[in-house]
């Protein structure tokens, strides 16, 4: 993995899900009551994450297969992990974040993650996608949030994840990701490899860790 000058490290996850007509309902369903003001936004995500963890009605898009794959009777799918690298502004962030009165945007609930489809490699001078898709995706409801309890295990860990629900993309090749501020700074890049295919009717979900270390 990748660290950074103040060890900082950390992973990206990520699931491209293809749904069902019957979970497709459902999803906008949930998206207008939310519009409408019926259901909070915290509801509305604990809502779709249940339709989302339903591999029933969405489950994980499957690659085009190879000969070698069709012969072994295999179906890649479109998901994956990868480390990612915390870039010269990240670094920064953190110092800013322990100032007594810090000067840049705090990447809590706000922050957002972004993909596109112009990857070339992994430095700490990155600042921006290369070639954006879509829009950037502020962070789903209760995130970030420690992936372990305080004085537990992964207590030093810290999880974003966004979803771009069905209809916010519709790209071929997906192929980098960015967590960054609203203002915006950038936190952490990362590579998407394999690339991913996202049509109006699939959700693609990016989980992102940063593990502190300490240096």
């Amino acid at each position: 993995m990748f660290k950074s000058r103040i060890g900082i490290t950390g992973a990206v996850k990520w699931a491209v899900m293809a749904h069902l007509p019957e979970a497709l309902r459902e999803l906008a369903l949930l998206k207008r009551l939310h519009t409408e003001g019926k259901i909070s936004r915290a509801e509305w995500h604990k809502q779709r994450r249940v339709i989302l963890g339903d591999r029933t009605y969405s489950p994980i898009k499957q690659r085009e297969r190879s000969l070698f794959q069709k012969l072994l009777l295999t179906s890649p799918l479109m998901a994956g992990i990868n480390h990612n690298i915390v870039t010269n502004e990240g670094d920064a962030l953190i110092a800013d974040l322990l100032q007594v009165t810090p000067e840049r945007t705090k990447l809590d609930a706000t922050a957002t993650i972004g993909v596109g489809t112009g990857y070339v490699s992994e430095t700490k001078t990155v600042d921006a996608l290369v070639t954006q898709t879509g829009a950037d995706e502020t962070v789903d409801s209760g995130y970030p949030q420690t992936k372990g309890a305080w004085a537990a295990a992964d207590d030093n860990v810290i999880v974003y994840v966004a979803t771009f629900e069905a209809g916010d993309l519709n790209d071929t090749g997906i192929d980098e990701a960015i967590l960054e501020s609203t203002t915006p700074d950038c936190m952490a890049y990362a590579q998407i490899t394999p690339t991913v295919d996202v049509t109006t009717a699939d959700t693609l979900e990016i989980t992102w860790e940063l593990t502190i270390l300490g240096a």
